[in-house]
């Protein structure tokens, strides 16, 4: 496929972009800064500017198409990453306009022009946790996507502005619009960093409801995505299996949770973070854990 891939430089595109590009796809990083990998080609735009969308989604993806002789070919998929990745890196007012003014300028220019495929990054914090002031409990456990969307900081109002935005434009275009509700990202480096600290302290992953997503098996989300069609608008919850602490859910949820409603059995480290859907809906199966980096035990 041919995909255009904003936010590839960040801290997830730079492992996802060229993870698309190894399993064979040509991508173009549509970013502020080039990744400047071999794979992946880049250009540089800004997504708050309707006019360098749509001039990106009508572009070259790099001086070879050119001997090609016939035209600039049409991109068969959006993957949208780019955003102002959590608060307190500009102020909230520009958190907001950058990270909506982006989404709805790529996923219009995507639908008008036919694009058939778009995927974008969501968050767990749509779910209200993550940045509260304060402690906010689930209203059940595990969260899943039906999990009531209350937040009350920039960047998650920010994401759920984004699913209704990209939700009315699948509605109108009868195109395939899957998001991405992605948990805590983990990059491999970070394991031996910063997991012994999480099992020491477990408190220190509340706010992420105790959940991570290996970036490789972002990647793996991305792929799996691309493969299946036909879902029209669909939102996913992406984690790993497991928690990322060395407690067991059982004493997590007495511990960190108690008087929150239970909806199933949990297995001995089962997420709390449910990719139950992902699993069912799009086949997708985790394979990097903590465990395995650490050597924790199982």
């Amino acid at each position: 496929m041919r995909i255009l891939f904003t936010g590839g430089s960040g801290k997830a595109g730079r492992h996802v972009a060229p993870m698309l590009a190894e399993a064979g796809h040509r991508v173009l990083n549509a970013d502020l800064v080039p990744l400047n990998d071999r794979r992946v080609d880049d250009l540089r735009v800004d997504l708050t500017d309707a006019g360098q969308v749509y001039g990106a989604l009508h572009s070259y993806a790099g001086l070879d198409e050119l001997t090609l002789g016939a035209g600039q070919p049409r991109f068969d998929a959006v993957v949208h990453f780019a955003a102002l990745a959590r608060i307190l890196i500009a102020p909230d007012g520009e958190t907001y306009r950058v990270n909506t003014q982006s989404t709805y300028n790529v996923i219009e220019a995507a639908t008008r022009l036919g694009v058939p495929k778009v995927i974008f990054a969501s968050s767990e914090t749509t779910y209200g946790i993550c940045f509260a002031d304060g402690e906010r409990l689930p209203e059940y456990l595990p969260v899943d996507e039906d999990h009531p969307t209350v937040p009350e900081d920039a960047y998650a109002m920010s994401k759920v502005a984004n699913e209704a935005c990209a939700r009315g434009f699948q509605r109108r275009t009868g195109l395939d619009i899957y998001g991405l509700r992605i948990n805590n990202v983990i990059e491999p480096h970070e394991y031996a960093r910063d997991f012994p600290g999480y099992v020491a302290k477990p408190e220190r992953r509340l706010r992420n409801i105790f959940g991570y997503i290996d970036v490789r098996d972002l990647g793996r989300m991305v792929l799996r995505c691309l493969e299946v069609d036909g879902l029209g608008y669909e939102v996913f919850n992406v984690a790993n299996d497991d928690t990322s602490v060395g407690t067991e859910t059982r004493a997590l949820l007495e511990r960190f949770y108690p008087g929150v409603p239970e909806r199933g059995e949990l297995g001995r480290f089962e997420t709390l973070y449910s990719n139950a859907k992902a699993r069912r809906m799009l086949g997708f199966e985790p394979v990097h854990g903590w465990r395995d980096e650490v050597g924790a035990p199982s």
